[in-house]
């Protein structure tokens, strides 16, 4: 399905994923809202994709009533949201459940998990009224396989992000709003930065054998060209080198 003259909303779009995303999903004919908390970094982003038409809309994504007045201001200059891309996420450097500090559990749940919410439940409606429209959700496989290495905020924020999306899929399922969840495993991005004992710090050449960023956009194109038809539910997408059964 061409994806001309559609509408792509991608919160997180400053991040390494999202812009990939963002460049992915301009180079197949949309229009990109690019959404975040770091005006900087969309607006070099929008100049980066060198297109008429990309909108820059900061916002953070834990403040219900910011998103609200960013849905708002989208839909009244794009007229509809076809594709709503959530691959905003954080997480901190202490990560075991023996040094998590109770206010990092707040702030990666806050983002990860609530504030996918507060833009589902911002956009949804939008959706509702038009009859059409796609849903994805950058999860992580650690919401397939919890991890240690990611931590139990992450993980359960993760696993929470994919049961929304599912919930998604499952209720909107026959009025033409279709949901998926994207699963990746380990992705080459600064999140890597800020975690202790990363792998690539034991193996130099684990950061280029892991996926990139271009891997994960180019998963959630395929999702998005796909027909209306069709719905791919989950997908999971992994370094090749990993084991996953």
């Amino acid at each position: 399905m061409s994806l001309a003259n559609q509408t792509a909303m991608i919160t997180g779009a400053g991040g390494g994923i999202g812009q990939a995303i963002a460049f992915s999903l301009v180079e197949a004919g949309a229009r990109p809202v690019l959404v975040g908390r770091n005006r900087g970094k969309l607006e070099a982003l929008q100049a980066a994709l060198g297109v008429a038409g990309a909108l820059v809309a900061p916002c953070d994504v834990t403040d219900r009533g910011q998103v609200a007045a960013t849905v708002r201001t989208v839909l009244e200059q794009c007229g509809a949201i076809d594709i709503l891309i959530l691959a905003a996420g954080i997480n901190v450097p202490k990560r075991s459940l023996r040094s998590l500090d109770p206010d990092d559990w707040d702030r990666v749940l806050a983002t990860n998990l609530t504030g996918v919410f507060n833009v589902v439940h911002g956009v949804l409606p939008s959706m509702r009224d038009r009859g059409r429209g796609l849903v994805i959700q950058i999860a992580s496989i650690s919401a397939v396989r919890v991890s240690v290495v990611t931590g139990a905020a992450y993980s359960a924020s993760k696993c929470g992000q994919a049961a929304l999306g599912l919930c998604i899929g499952r209720e909107e399922r026959g009025r033409g709003i279709r949901s998926t969840v994207i699963y990746p495993g380990e992705v080459n991005t600064a999140l890597l930065d800020h975690r202790s004992g990363r792998m690539d710090a034991v193996d130099p050449r684990r950061r280029e054998s892991i996926l990139q960023p271009e891997d994960v956009a180019a998963a959630v194109r395929f999702v998005a060209e796909l027909p209306s038809r069709a719905n791919v539910t989950e997908l999971v997408i992994k370094p090749a080198l990993d084991d996953f059964a």
